[in-house]
């Protein structure tokens, strides 16, 4: 499949410019080339690219894609590896493990993680949980990173939270500034569907999340739970009354 990445990567070399791939690569601190294409243009090349691919060819030519160090032919990877789940299981999770230790930015984890792996994830939550709660606790704050990204789509879906929170909580006192990040994203993206469920949950824990982002929702509902009296307190309240 290397001669159709190469094509991709010629059609995005073609619609890049070396202002937005100079832009990039120092917003990105990044020591990849790049070849200033956005998002959109990636994406649209993997779309195009002809079907039908079968389970080896897409990971072939996802490989051979991310094998060359350029930001753009990785960031297709990612993108085909999310267009393509329906061909992806369990099995090819060591794969997408490399490429989350290889990626070193968080553009390419977080398409990894909350798009290719968080489906994965719904659709077969049994079958991913044991690697991602061994990703939990990984030494690369990315692959940490990686696991609780992974629940956003379970979560919008209406699956349960407990295991973004299970692996969640031992981070919370974590420095690392792409984990606060993705605790809140993940918090608030919960917070959206389950507000009541998600402040009850972070109520007792603020203390040890200084850094974790807290989306403003959360904090209205945290306020109406102090000013709300506790079981305790409306107990002895009830008794006085009678």
């Amino acid at each position: 499949m290397e001669h159709l990445a190469d094509a991709i990567e010629a059609r995005l070399r073609a619609e890049g410019t070396a202002e937005r791939a100079e832009g990039e690569k120092r917003y990105l601190k990044s020591d990849l080339a790049f070849l200033g294409a956005t998002l959109g243009q990636i994406r649209a090349a993997a779309r195009e690219i002809p079907p039908p691919m079968d389970h080896d060819e897409l990971v072939g030519l996802v490989e051979d894609l991310w094998a060359k160090p350029m930001f753009e032919r990785r960031m297709a990877a990612t993108v085909l590896l999310e267009l393509g789940t329906d061909r992806l299981s369990a099995a090819d999770l060591p794969l997408i493990e490399r490429l989350l230790r290889e990626s070193k930015t968080w553009a390419h984890v977080d398409g990894l993680s909350s798009d290719a792996v968080s489906r994965l994830v719904a659709r077969d939550p049994d079958e991913m949980t044991p690697t991602l709660d061994r990703w939990a606790t990984d030494g690369d704050f990315w692959i940490r990173r990686a696991s609780l990204l992974a629940e956003l789509r379970p979560i919008r879906k209406g699956q349960p939270l407990d295991r973004f929170l299970a692996r969640a909580e031992p981070m919370l006192g974590e420095r690392e500034f792409f984990i606060r990040k993705a605790i809140g994203w993940v918090l608030r993206e919960a917070g959206k569907r389950r507000p009541d469920d998600v402040a009850a949950w972070l109520a007792p824990r603020t203390a040890r999340a200084p850094g974790a982002e807290r989306p403003p929702f959360l904090s209205r509902s945290l306020a109406r739970r102090r000013r709300a009296p506790s079981p305790t307190a409306t107990a002895r309240l009830d008794r006085r009354s009678e």
